[in-house]
């Protein structure tokens, strides 16, 4: 299948500018499966929870979802993206996946980072891994990565390719992530943002370099560092179902739980 990330620069508050851009970038994409960065619609940068409460929107009822869905439906490809999702009386750092056939699935960012603590719940769905014929993808948003029981679940649940929506500011991620994809056997698509914020006295600069990562330590794109990218590769689902390393190793076979009862 033909699976990849849209890398470009959000402006902060601007959602119905951030959605026209990605609108162009998935027009002229050719693809099965695109993942869009963390918060792609609003940026990342709030000064207070009402920023946050403002530009979050319900799911799947919200305009960014159905943005979503719509170009998924005209030109039949998956699309995962990241959003501030509204619940009730709750808010999340959340990330969405459509189908052709509409919404399919919400993942609500588990491992918060700085301060999204002081403007989003902590999710609470957990890792889901979804089914959509070509393959079996699971989704991870930025700092989820640094935990590496995150896509340990995903793998052992079956996930073929990691969705990983981000907006990432620290320099290990990119490397970090060839690591995870060996160790479980999986593709992963990191799809970063780029360019920087400086709001409420802050300052964040975003590393850009979003990337395709094999599963044998191996790299099948990266983006530069502060470009707008469409990167796109063609992906052998069929080689993350083998965890087989050898005629004596087999990744998940060779795990021992009855070992691991320290880690709660």
């Amino acid at each position: 299948m033909k699976a990849g990330f849209i890398q470009f620069e959000p402006i902060f508050g601007e959602i119905d500018r951030n959605l026209e851009r990605v609108e162009s970038l998935i027009e002229k994409a050719d693809a099965d499966l695109l993942v869009l960065p963390e918060l792609f619609n609003t940026g990342y940068l709030f000064t207070s929870k009402q920023e946050a409460i403002d530009l979050s929107e319900e799911v799947p009822g919200g305009k960014t979802t159905q943005m979503l869905c719509r170009m998924a439906r005209e030109k039949n490809l998956y699309l995962v993206g990241g959003l501030a999702e509204k619940s009730g009386e709750k808010f999340f750092n959340s990330a969405v996946l459509v189908s052709p056939e509409g919404y399919v699935g919400t993942y609500r960012k588990v491992h918060l980072f700085f301060e999204e603590t002081l403007w989003f719940d902590p999710g609470d769905k957990g890792f889901e891994v979804y089914d959509i014929g070509k393959c079996r993808l699971g989704i991870m948003i930025c700092f989820d990565w640094i935990f590496p029981e995150a896509m340990r679940v995903l793998s052992l649940k079956g996930a073929d390719i990691i969705c990983h929506s981000s907006n990432l500011v620290l320099p290990f991620c990119q490397d970090a992530m060839i690591t995870r994809c060996l160790e479980n056997h999986v593709f992963a698509i990191t799809a970063n943002r780029t360019g920087t914020e400086k709001r409420g006295g802050e300052s964040l600069h975003y590393t850009g370099k979003s990337q395709i990562t094999g599963l044998g330590a191996d790299l099948l794109y990266r983006a530069g560092g502060d470009t707008e990218e469409v990167g796109v590769v063609d992906i052998d689902v069929e080689m993350a179902r083998d965890k087989k390393l050898n005629d004596y190793n087999n990744l998940f076979r060779d795990r021992r739980p009855e070992f691991y009862g320290d880690i709660r």
